[in-house]
């Protein structure tokens, strides 16, 4: 019996060799760091040892993980041209897009452990300082028109308290009172010699990397076609100012299926709106035609995204 257990094992290991030679592993490549990276105007260096580690880690991370930033990369063609001109009206660097992407993988439906949630993560208490409504039936913090707008008004305060793009990167994650201390007690003013928790320090990294990375996706080895990339769907809008008993109902009225009436309302959190303040909400629903996938309609927002643009 142990010399035919011998034998089995033996005929085992000569098969899973036999196969792994037959398939050989792909190659797994370092890619190459550059002498820096530039954030809003703003240039972290990246020729001292601990800051080039830090951004290879990111950017491995970014490149490696590839179901999660590939959704990233399509999902970006949908919603950079919403958020973008936002920024830009609001006086925002337009690189700030980056930092919703790192933040949500721009997947309004992410609540995080400690009940960040939308976009741009914004926790509760947060929410409603910045100006959005946020209770049982309405959660703004999903809307993406005001939650950018409401992330802008953090950047503008925060830059008129630091100057700094990358500092008030940081501070998004680590908040403003947190960064101020640790600014203060460490005699610095940028933010690449500044000591901080793990967490802010990988993510205004993975911030650079992220920008760097989606600035030539190709070279790490992603190839889209154009059809493969998620189109921005035209929407109509209507304006509810009273009580909405049923959104369900709501929907089935104006022909959208509640499912469709959510997925682009998602701000809509309960069945119904007890609107007695009779505030104006937007309501958008999609346009019948954009609703079947249609490859001639998407527009590429970056071309070197894919190779057929």
């Amino acid at each position: 019996m142990r010399n035919l257990f011998r034998f089995i094992m033996l005929s085992a290991t000569c098969l899973f060799l036999v196969s792994f030679n037959d398939f050989p592993a792909q190659p797994v490549h370092s890619f190459p760091i550059p002498e820096q990276a530039v954030f809003a105007g703003d240039t972290m260096p990246l020729v001292r040892n601990d800051l080039r580690e830090r951004f290879d880690r990111e950017l491995s991370h970014i490149a490696y993980n590839h179901g999660f930033t590939l959704l990233g990369l399509k999902r970006a063609n949908r919603y950079f041209p919403i958020i973008e001109p936002i920024l830009t009206r609001n006086g925002i660097p337009a690189d700030f897009k980056y930092l919703a992407l790192i933040e949500s993988n721009l997947s309004n439906k992410v609540v995080s452990s400690t009940k960040a949630a939308g976009f741009w993560q914004f926790m509760p208490e947060t929410a409603k300082e910045y100006g959005l409504e946020v209770n049982e039936q309405v959660d703004e913090r999903y809307h993406i028109e005001k939650s950018t707008e409401a992330a802008c008004e953090y950047f503008r305060r925060a830059y008129a308290k630091y100057g700094d793009w990358l500092v008030v990167a940081a501070s998004y994650n680590a908040g403003m009172g947190r960064l101020s201390t640790e600014l203060q007690k460490q005699q610095e003013d940028c933010f690449h010699n500044l000591w901080l928790n793990e967490e802010t320090s990988r993510y205004v990294f993975r911030l650079l990397a992220m920008k760097t990375f989606l600035a030539e996706p190709q070279c790490y080895g992603y190839r889209l076609a154009k059809s493969e990339l998620y189109a921005t769907v035209r929407c109509v809008e209507l304006t509810v100012d009273s009580t909405v008993t049923d959104w369900a109902v709501f929907a089935k009225e104006h022909d959208i299926p509640y499912v469709l009436f959510k997925e682009y309302n998602t701000w809509v959190r309960a069945r119904k709106l007890d609107n007695k303040a009779c505030k104006e909400y937007k309501i958008i629903l999609p346009r019948k035609e954009d609703l079947e996938f249609d490859p001639r309609k998407i527009k590429v927002y970056q071309a070197n995204w894919v190779m057929d643009n």
